[in-house]
Order: structure tokens, then C-alpha cells, then sequence
């Protein structure tokens, strides 16, 4: 895409990028309510029977995923005009969601500005090694790799590593307001919890607590990998890194049944998100529909999404994903040259 078309194409999405205060406040409502709905009924519901409970607990963990993209909103300054309510918002619905809003307003920053820049990895992305990358690394190191990439600790282990250690401390180095917002997000949650143990006992309140964030920690992690980790995706070394391409071919178009785009808060348009964060989650399927070429990005749909767990490494030769089964299977057609090749490396 050439630079004039690139203006272009930014200037078609600015009308997009703003707020509106009576969206968000119904937003709010429609969320936040049905989401403290959900969970007194999931623990009405533990006398009746543990499955109904659990269901209930269910539809909680969704509105929890639905929360957290209004949270992730009031990170980029998008969800309300006014800055002021952006923090309050994003640091109620933080401890909601059990995410300091400094802490991840800096990480998801980064992420923005280095999404698909192969010499820029690192800070809030899903760990990706390229095949030379591994191949050249050492045992240690390919087995901490396959193990981060296995699906049942991704998405398995993750969630846990995600609340109770990565969301829980400051990296060395972050700057002391946002060491200070995560103590205070700490400090909420652990008072939320007490209160809750006091009123319903600690049993209940696990039994119903227990698999609302555990889901919704899957979900999350889920929707980040995929929209980003799919066959064709976006990388390049940062001498040939484009913003707007890395944007739009390196975020995909995650079509979902209206229901499940809805819980997600139209995240699926994610490559809109991508090239204009201003952009608010209401007004993201607007934006694709009405920019012609943005329907042009990678549109993937619930079943085809699936396949995207395989991928493993990615090509820079070829620039896709591929598996470690496909890996072994290209080394061993190139031969002992190749065996050479890697471990004199």
C-alpha cells in the first residue's frame, strides 16, 4: 500500500474515532448489571444443583470478557471524551477484572507500536520464535518454548499465571504511578474478596468465583492469540516494519456468531482496532463495514480459527505459521546439510 493510500485510508477511519457518553453509560449498564445479576444467581443456584450454578458461572465469565474490552477501551482514551472518566472506568473495571490499568495501559501501548515487528517482540505479545530462531537455540530454551506454546498451558496454566503472577507485580523498571496502581488494584481485589468470603463463605464464593475468571482468562488469551496468530499474518524486520500493513494484514477480521460478537465486545474487528485505538468497540463494525479496504484483512470464522492452535514457529522465508511437524519434515528434506548448518550454530 502505497504511502498516499495509507493517508487515505487513516483519514477514512478519524470520523470513527469518537467517543460517545451515551453509548458508554448504556454500555456500562448492560454489562456491568447483568454481570452482578449472573453471579448472585450462581450462588442461589449451589443448593439447587452445581451444573446450574456453573452455567451461571459461565455467562458471568463472559460478561467478565465483555468488561475487560471496556476496560481495554478506557486504556486507549477511547471509550469516554473526557480523560478523567477513562481512568475511573478503566480502574473499576481493572479491579473487575483483576488488571492494574496502569500497568497494562503501558504493556498493550508497546504491544500497539511493535505488533508484527519481528525485532521488537517482547512486551505484551504472545512469545514467537521464527524457525531460525529455533533452530538455533538451545535445548533449554526449545523445551521453555514448546512448553509456552503447548495449548494445555496456554490456555490451560495461563489464565492462573496471568492473575495471580503477571498481573499481580510491576515489571523492574515501571515508573512509580504505575507501581502505585497496582498495589491499589492489588489492595481492591484482596478487600473485594474478603467482603465477599465474610457474606456468602469462602466455599461458595470460590465455587462460584473460581471458574468465572479462570474462563474468562481462557477466552481472553484465546482472542489474543488468534487475532494474531493466524496462517498469512504480518511480520517483518523493523527496516521494513509498516505500521498501517502490520495493522491491517497483521491483525485479522475474527468473524463470530453476533451473540459471541456481542460478549466480545466487537473485538473481532481487530485489525480496525489495530490501525486506529481511538476507534471505541462500538463503533468497530461500523468502521469496517463502511471502509472499504479494511474488508480486504484476513477474515477468519470460529471453525477456521481452530486451526491456528497448530502453529507453532513462524517463516520468515515463506512468511506463515507452521508447526513443529512441519518443521521436522522441511529439515529432513534439506537434508544433512541442514543438521549441519544448525548445530554449528
Amino acid at each position: 500500500m502505497s504511502q498516499e493510500k495509507q493517508r487515505a485510508l487513516k483519514k477514512s477511519v478519524a470520523p470513527y474515532a469518537k467517543s460517545n457518553t451515551k453509548i458508554g453509560v448504556i454500555q456500562l449498564i448492560n454489562t456491568i448489571l447483568p454481570f452482578f445479576l449472573a453471579w448472585f444467581l450462581a450462588y442461589q443456584s449451589i443448593t439447587i444443583s452445581i451444573w446450574l450454578s456453573l452455567l451461571f458461572s459461565v455467562i458471568a465469565a463472559g460478561l467478565v470478557v465483555r468488561i475487560f474490552i471496556i476496560f481495554h477501551d478506557c486504556t486507549h482514551g477511547s471509550f469516554f471524551q473526557n480523560p478523567k472518566w477513562n481512568r475511573i472506568v478503566g480502574n473499576v473495571t481493572g479491579v473487575l477484572t483483576h488488571f492494574p490499568f496502569e500497568k497494562w495501559k503501558h504493556s498493550h501501548s508497546i504491544h500497539h507500536a511493535t505488533s508484527g515487528n519481528l525485532d521488537k517482540r517482547g512486551t505484551g505479545d504472545i512469545w514467537v520464535m521464527t524457525v531460525e530462531e529455533y533452530r538455533a537455540a538451545t535445548k533449554m530454551d526449545r523445551l521453555k518454548y514448546r512448553l509456552y506454546r503447548n495449548p494445555f498451558i496456554l490456555f490451560g496454566l495461563g489464565p492462573l499465571y496471568l492473575f495471580l503472577i503477571e498481573n499481580r507485580i510491576n515489571k523492574k523498571g515501571a515508573k512509580r504511578k504505575e507501581k502505585v496502581n497496582t498495589i491499589l488494584t492489588n489492595a481492591s481485589i484482596a478487600l473485594i474478596y474478603a467482603g465477599m468470603i465474610m457474606l456468602v463463605g469462602w466455599e461458595a464464593f470460590l465455587i462460584v468465583q473460581i471458574p468465572i475468571m479462570y474462563l474468562s482468562g481462557a477466552a481472553g488469551i484465546w482472542l489474543f492469540y488468534v487475532q494474531h496468530q493466524f496462517e498469512d499474518s504480518y511480520f517483518e524486520n523493523d527496516n521494513e516494519w509498516d505500521f498501517v500493513k502490520a495493522a491491517v494484514d497483521g491483525s485479522s477480521y475474527y468473524k463470530l456468531p453476533k451473540v459471541i460478537q456481542w460478549i466480545t465486545g466487537n473485538i473481532g474487528y481487530h485489525h480496525v482496532h489495530h490501525l486506529s485505538p481511538k476507534v471505541p468497540n462500538y463503533n468497530l463494525e461500523k468502521t469496517h463495514e463502511n471502509v472499504k479496504p479494511l474488508q480486504t484483512a484476513t477474515t477468519i470464522t470460529l471453525k477456521k480459527s481452530l486451526e491456528s492452535i497448530r502453529f507453532r514457529l513462524y517463516d520468515e522465508k515463506n512468511q506463515t505459521f507452521i508447526s513443529f511437524k512441519e518443521m521436522k519434515i522441511a529439515d529432513r528434506l534439506q537434508g544433512p546439510s541442514r543438521v549441519s548448518q544448525t548445530k554449528t550454530g
